[in-house]
């Protein structure tokens, strides 16, 4: 049975009223990005420390420690030595040392700068396809596994609509090729809809067979063409026709883990906290 919860800024980056409003609506897993004026791997000794005594007092469980670690970083010249990349596994270092201060499993890592073409035939391969990208993608997600590994946590690497792994396949794709057991995939359906990956069956049959760790659940409308991203209640927008069958299908897989409401809905005229007031009853109805 799965275990609902949301990533706590979609309702506010005051923690102690996220958490609050959590309470009001039973959800127990905090997903944590952004606390009072920080990303999560840069708070101070002391907000960390008023972090996990609100956590204990509001008796919730920290589901996973979600920097954007990589995230936007451009491939282009990066190595396992390159200034950029090492500072962004500092963050992750610091982010792992978040979340065993607070008994959480998981950090959250991205997959660099999305490239449109990444494999190719026939001729695409010498004038479409981003000559090398997702081997040096592999290369350097599999440096963060090896910390993991050595740091006894799990890392799940997203899958983000302005990423190298941007849907469901790509996101098993790199995972099988790493063969980390301390890496799996953070699968947000919403993001792969960008890259017309259907959620189900397609993206959900993608990362069956203990692939998957962690679900992002928000709903949008998607226009490609136009580069365009409207977010909705969640139930109302493209993620509508696909929800009941994931719902089923985690529940008859056994699926334990945790599913986040990405909380980026904002009506007009309204708040985030309004977006996920106006989404959270749909959560609960379905995957409860």
């Amino acid at each position: 049975m799965a275990n609902l919860g949301v990533i706590t800024d979609g309702i506010s980056r005051e923690f102690e009223r996220a958490l609050a409003v959590m309470n009001e609506f039973g959800l127990t897993q905090a997903e944590l990005q952004y606390l009072w004026d920080k990303e999560v791997g840069d708070l101070s000794d002391a907000q960390m420390d008023k972090a996990q005594r609100l956590v204990a007092a509001h008796e919730v469980e920290v589901s996973c420690i979600s920097r954007h670690v990589f995230g936007g970083l451009a491939l282009g010249d990066l190595s396992l030595t390159a200034p950029a990349y090492l500072e962004h596994l500092a963050g992750l270092n610091r982010c792992i040392d978040m979340a065993q201060a607070l008994d959480c499993p998981l950090v959250r890592i991205m997959s660099f700068k999305k490239e449109m073409i990444l494999f190719g035939s026939q001729g695409a391969e010498e004038w479409n396809v981003a000559t090398g990208a997702w081997e040096k993608a592999r290369e350097l997600i599999a440096g963060a596994a090896q910390i993991a590994e050595e740091r006894d946590i799990t890392i799940v690497v997203e899958t983000g609509n302005n990423a190298i792994t941007n849907s469901a396949y790509l996101a098993r794709k790199m995972v099988d090729e790493v063969g980390s057991d301390r890496l799996k995939a953070m699968w947000d359906p919403a993001n792969a809809l960008y890259s017309t990956e259907a959620a189900f069956p397609d993206g959900y049959n993608s990362l069956r067979g203990g692939c998957l760790g962690h679900i992002h659940l928000k709903d949008v409308v998607v226009e490609i063409a136009k580069a365009t991203i409207s977010c909705r209640q969640l139930g109302t927008g493209e993620m509508a026709p696909y929800l009941d069958d994931m719902a089923t299908a985690l529940k008859a897989d056994g699926y334990a883990g945790a599913i986040s409401l990405e909380s980026v809905y904002r009506p007009l005229g309204g708040t985030f906290e309004d977006g996920f007031r106006a989404s959270v009853g749909a959560l609960k109805a379905l995957f409860a």
